[in-house]
């Protein structure tokens, strides 16, 4: 498993064979769940930082993380969803 999806399971355990089985046939997803991975890097690297900029910069990284971790939950929401087909009228009797 690659280090994306690796790191939407961490954020939501409880939806960890949802994530896989979204990762394992959607591209999109797939690089959603990267740019949230290295985005979670960054918030971190940043923690570990010192400097003028390292507060400015936690914030714009953490709203980033929770912007990514809410598509993620959608795409996932999306995904569960299985729509039923159509169906015409009855025939009459």
């Amino acid at each position: 498993m690659d280090q994306g999806a690796s790191a939407a399971e961490r954020r939501f355990p409880t939806r960890k064979q949802a994530i896989e089985e979204l990762a394992a046939r959607d591209e999109e997803f797939r690089d959603l769940c990267i740019d949230f991975a290295d985005a979670e890097a960054e918030l971190h690297r940043w923690k570990n930082a010192t400097g003028p900029k390292r507060e400015e910069r936690c914030a714009e990284y953490l709203e980033l993380v929770n912007d990514l971790a809410r598509e993620i939950e959608a795409a996932l929401d999306a995904a569960a969803i299985i729509p039923f087909p159509k169906q015409g009228p009855k025939p009459r009797l």
